[in-house]
């Protein structure tokens, strides 16, 4: 199962302890050897590096470490290849300009027969590069907003409408996934997704994959709040919440300010979720 890392801020922030415990799971502390990706927000900019190989061991990795862009959305995946070889052009997070604004998308799980499923789509501005079902599900969603609305709408009307389109596109498989214009950021779970939202009084946090931790309170400040979206709770002594399944949420300055979920008290345990994920990724093996 490929691996998911969010942030969304109300001040820049970096996001290097995050990342140090994340990127271990991609071929040190878990199987996830596929290639990484992981992209911040500047402005209107963006940033993104990716590699086609294990991020644990990456160099690209270790940029990253070295540079601690700070940034309010940051995105970040590891990925276990199911639908797509290994290259760079199958490699998260994707990118696209919709309404004068980069959109970035990362998705976990498996879509069954992604190029059937869209082929209704008109497909006119925005065609997948790469074989992912990833792509295809980002470039069907990006073409029916597009579609639907001529200019940029509220973001609340916003929301329905990907509400919407993720209760179709999830019919078809395991759709987690995370997705951001850099102003909001939006994150679903069909299977598992946790979060936190660390804000004052701040605490120490102790990394899961690594013998590192950290003193939030000594790098932060009283009015910061920084909203951490993971696959896997990330550190050992705080309080991740787990989304319900197939919870949507949108986060804007550090903060959740949609939801929509259809049942608060349905949960995946992470020993089913995890179970489904390796059936999957073995049937889609065979495949190939």
């Amino acid at each position: 199962m490929c691996q998911l890392l969010g942030m969304n801020c109300n001040t820049p922030t970096d996001i290097v302890f995050s990342f140090e415990g994340f990127r271990r799971r991609g071929g040190e502390t878990d199987i996830h050897v596929d290639g990484f990706g992981i992209a911040f927000f500047e402005g209107k900019g963006v940033r993104i590096y990716q590699d086609d190989g294990p991020c644990a061991s990456s160099p690209v990795a270790d940029l990253v470490k070295a540079y601690q862009i700070k940034s309010k959305n940051v995105i970040s995946h590891i990925r276990k290849a199911t639908h797509g070889h290994v290259s760079l052009a199958n490699t998260h997070p994707f990118m696209r300009e919709l309404w004068g604004e980069y959109w970035l998308f990362a998705h976990n799980g498996h879509l069954n027969n992604p190029d059937q499923l869209f082929k209704q789509s008109q497909q006119q501005y925005y065609r997948p590069v790469g074989s992912t079902d990833s792509e295809y599900a980002f470039c069907y969603i990006l073409e029916h907003l597009r579609q639907t609305f001529t200019h940029k709408p509220s973001k609340e009307a916003l929301f329905v409408e990907i509400k919407n389109l993720t209760e179709m596109i999830r019919d078809a498989g395991i759709f987690n996934f995370i997705l951001t214009n850099g102003e909001w950021m939006i994150a679903h779970s069909s299977t598992l997704l946790h979060y936190i939202v660390r804000k004052a009084p701040f605490g120490e946090a102790k990394l899961l994959d690594d013998d590192v931790s950290i003193d939030f309170s000594a790098v932060t400040t009283p009015t910061d709040r920084v909203a951490v979206i993971a696959t896997l709770p990330l550190t050992s002594n705080e309080d991740w919440q787990q989304f319900a399944t197939n919870e949507l949420l949108m986060f804007e300055e550090g903060e959740v300010i949609y939801r929509d979920c259809p049942d608060a008290n349905t949960f995946m345990s992470i020993k089913d979720a995890l179970a489904l994920a390796a059936a999957v990724g073995a049937a889609a093996s065979s495949v190939v």
